[in-house]
């Protein structure tokens, strides 16, 4: 339930609480003013019967009920003469000067001085007193409860229209207010989604939204939220300038250093080779010296290469975007694999229909490369390495599983991360840089593309999935 339902429904209840709570405490009020003013009508018609009661030896049909004659008495007025707890005769006064017999129950002959309410059956429910006479009789005298009823009545379904009413336009003036006042928190709503759905997780430096000057009023809550939300974009805008600044200085130096180190590294594989080949005797020694020269320039110099690709793809540089087949490549990449690692068994596995797809062809085949390259050094000989083209609508993936031991679960999370390794120890002998798998998911994000991974003891699956070439 949102805040607005919340607050209208809250607001209505109290109204319908409070207007129950007072039509309840005013009825009953008012119950007790009229049968107050009731017994106080019914003493005084008692007060006239006793004065005009006839005495009690007159016959039953002259002078048992002739109080009811008495001027003054009101129509509907009931009397019963009674006598040593026995009822003489009851009856009602109908119009003035006629009366009418009525059964009375045994509780008539029980009231006392004091009022209490009798039911006559069809007549209903009486207000009555009881008065004795000269002669020890005692008159009841009573008056009817139905106009007090009815009045009751009345003013219970006045009490429960008005309340009717007031609830349905408390409800409409409740809604109108409460969506005016809470209108702020719904453009700060607005505002707070429009920088969720920013890019912010690219680092670059972008412009957060603010929320409205309107809104930031410190002398409302709302303003109070809307001017802290606002100082808290302009510190996350500022620290995003600063980390963007920060990274584009990296990444510069990055590329800068690689270029730089790219000439000295060629010289010294150039003279490594020309010292090789000068045809002046070496010792054991120098000539195992010269090897190691070459094979760390070497392996310096792919340290070199690869960081300058990332720093390139890193600041946006542009790839070539060409038609190409993905089979073909992949297939000249498990020849290089073969080549490389015979000792493994390379499986492949190609759709009928060409793998079309619009990337640049280099980095798509270093990718793929990479992946079989990351099977070959982390799989033992006789391994089954399986690539496999698949076709989807919309979609091309290149699979390459293995059967090898798996990665562990505690690397998996950060297998696509910069200088990732599995052995702790970075040792040389466990396998590359560490950048191959990073330059995997920087070229697939590069091509609009992604790169997923599954492993379990046995079972290990890498996943590039690439935007298929639309169809004409």
């Amino acid at each position: 339930m949102s805040l607005e339902t919340k607050l209208v429904v809250s607001s209505i209840a109290l109204l319908a609480v409070v207007s129950a709570v007072i039509a309840t405490a005013t009825t009953l009020f008012l119950q007790d003013f009229l049968t107050d003013r009731l017994d106080v009508q019914v003493y005084s018609a008692a007060h006239r019967s006793t004065r005009t009661a006839g005495p009690s030896n007159q016959p039953p049909s002259a002078g048992e009920v002739s109080f009811l004659l008495t001027p003054g008495q009101a129509m509907e007025t009931f009397g019963a003469r009674v006598r040593q707890g026995v009822i003489r005769r009851a009856a009602v006064l109908t119009d003035p000067g006629s009366v009418q017999d009525v059964p009375a129950p045994p509780a008539v002959a029980a009231v006392t001085g004091e009022p209490m309410t009798v039911n006559l059956g069809p007549l209903g429910d009486y207000r009555m007193v009881g008065a004795p006479t000269r002669d020890g009789d005692t008159l009841v005298v009573g008056l009817p409860l139905t106009g007090m009823r009815t009045t009751l009545t009345r003013l219970i379904v006045v009490e429960a229209a008005v309340t009717l009413a007031g609830v349905a336009l408390m409800a409409i003036a409740c809604t109108l207010l409460v969506r005016r006042a809470v209108r702020p928190l719904g453009r700060l709503a607005a505002t707070a989604a429009r920088v969720s759905e920013l890019p912010l997780a690219t680092g670059d430096a972008v412009r957060l939204a603010r929320v409205p000057d309107v809104d930031t009023d410190p002398r409302t809550e709302v303003g109070q939220v809307g001017g802290a939300f606002n100082r808290m974009l302009g510190h996350v805008e500022t620290a995003f300038a600063v980390r963007h600044e920060s990274e584009t200085r990296l990444r510069q130096f990055i590329a800068d250093a690689s270029h730089e180190l790219r000439t000295p590294l060629a010289s010294i594989v150039g003279y490594a080779q020309l010292t090789g080949r000068s045809g002046e005797p070496h010792g054991p020694q120098t000539a195992h010296a010269l090897g190691r020269i070459r094979s760390e320039a070497g392996r310096m110099t792919t340290l070199v290469e690869d960081l300058l690709l990332l720093a390139r793809l890193d600041a946006g540089r542009p790839l070539d975007r060409l038609e190409l087949d993905l089979s073909p490549l992949v297939v000249n990449a498990i020849s290089d694999a073969y080549a490389a690692a015979p000792g493994h068994r390379w499986l492949v596995s190609l759709p009928d229909q060409p793998a079309l797809v619009v990337g640049d062809a280099d980095r798509l085949h270093q990718v793929v490369t990479n992946l079989l390259a990351n099977a070959r050094t982390h799989t033992p000989p006789g391994t089954t390495v399986t690539t496999t083209v698949l076709l989807a609508p919309g979609q091309v993936s290149v699979r390459v599983a293995d059967n090898g031991p798996g990665i562990p679960p505690d690397v998996l999370p950060h297998v696509f991360g910069r200088f990732a390794r599995g052995d702790g120890s970075r040792s040389r002998l466990a396998g590359g840089s560490g950048l191959g798998l990073a330059i995997v998911s920087a070229v697939a994000a590069a091509h609009d593309g992604r790169v997923e991974v599954t492993s379990e003891p046995g079972n290990t699956v890498f996943t590039l999935h690439l935007p298929a070439l639309p169809a004409l």
